[in-house]
């Protein structure tokens, strides 16, 4: 059994938790800078240069409620990814998918309206973290829902 398909394929599994922890290192290393105002204005420096070096624009000038929003942001996801690190449940994967799928919705929302292209980035990161996460709960409520594997016999 390869490695997609033992990762795809219970959330109780260890590799599954593996997956729940590699995503949370992610969140704590990609949002650690987000948390406070001064580690956020080097982020929001650095993110925008490299938007607009690599021609796909920038962010707005910084001010006092980005900031806010973008600490609050960075404060609760450390603090998430640290609970992922020290406790991977398998619950905890789930509630991540879930949340990584807001947090591509709302990517792709910005990305739509103008945001800069930086976001391609992070938004397949958090689609792909989402569907390690989600699809093995998927998987499990399918054979729940239909534990013969027959689906040609509605509930």
């Amino acid at each position: 059994m390869s490695f997609p398909t033992a990762l795809l394929k219970d959330p109780a599994s260890p590799s599954y938790l593996r997956a729940v922890r590699a995503s949370a290192w992610y969140d704590l290393l990609v949002t650690a800078g987000f948390a406070t105002p001064w580690t956020y204005a080097l982020i929001h420096g650095l993110i925008s240069s490299v938007g607009e070096a690599w021609g796909v624009g920038g962010f707005p000038p910084i001010d006092p409620v980005q900031t806010l929003y973008a600490n609050l942001m960075g404060s609760v996801v450390v603090v998430w990814a640290l609970l992922r690190i020290v406790r991977p449940l398998p619950l905890h994967g789930l509630f991540d998918g879930v949340a990584r799928a807001l947090f591509a919705t709302w990517q792709a929302y910005a990305l739509g309206h103008g945001a800069t292209g930086v976001l391609w980035i992070f938004l397949v990161v958090e689609v792909t973290f989402g569907l390690v996460q989600l699809a093995p709960w998927l998987r499990t409520r399918v054979r729940l829902a239909d534990p013969a594997g027959d689906a040609r016999h509605p509930a």
